[in-house]
């Protein structure tokens, strides 16, 4: 299952800084190349879709984060680049990358552009796609088609590996990611007016 087939595209979200620079960049490429691009992103967020990963967007995301939330978080995690992408293995090391530190201690309604989402890195191939083709977003049909074509039998529809993981659960967090679970405690969120996220930074 790739992080896409579970998250339907919504109202856009605040581009990244990077998104029009990425598009212009495979814009520029084949339309081949703009198709294997999103291969590769489909490949690295289905290895990303486990339990741990989900864990961790929970607990950072106060507590429970949606189906669409984890999505979003997971290409979100991929954005921050292969070094970060590889914490996927061991969630609980985002704890060192700067995006995260950069929201600790704010309550999330002040996160903004900073928000653990970046659904919109799911659409940038295809819109590259659209400009290569010259027929814009019309080009989805056949964009999706051709990126299916070159996609293995394995990425099928299973659930999320390994073991589910309750992060308001303080023990079982505290030993599932103990540094997140520091970082980011429930109580406190709580304490400042804030409920738990429902995965959108909207």
């Amino acid at each position: 299952m790739t992080l896409r087939a579970a998250s339907p595209r919504s109202v856009p979200e605040p581009r990244s800084r990077g998104q029009d620079q990425l598009r212009g960049e495979l814009s520029r490429g084949s339309q081949a190349e703009v198709v294997q691009f999103q291969v590769r992103l489909d490949e690295v967020t289905h290895e990303a879709f486990t339990w741990d990963l989900w864990a961790a967007a929970d607990r950072i995301l106060g507590g429970w984060c949606s189906d669409d939330g984890f999505c979003s978080f997971g290409l979100w995690m991929v954005g921050l680049g292969r070094e970060a992408s590889s914490r996927a293995v061991v969630p609980d090391a985002l704890a060192d990358t700067p995006e995260a530190r950069r929201l600790v201690g704010r309550p999330r309604v002040v996160w903004d552009d900073d928000w653990p989402g970046w659904e919109s890195l799911d659409y940038v191939a295809m819109e590259a796609y659209g400009i290569l083709t010259g027929v814009g977003d019309e080009c989805a049909e056949a964009f999706y088609g051709a990126v299916d074509a070159e996609q293995s039998d394995e990425e099928g529809s299973s659930g999320p590996l390994g073991e589910r993981c309750d992060v308001r659960c303080e023990d079982e967090a505290a030993r599932r990611l103990p540094r997140l679970s520091t970082m980011f405690p429930l109580r406190s969120l709580t304490q400042k007016g804030s409920s738990p996220a429902s995965g959108s930074g909207e």
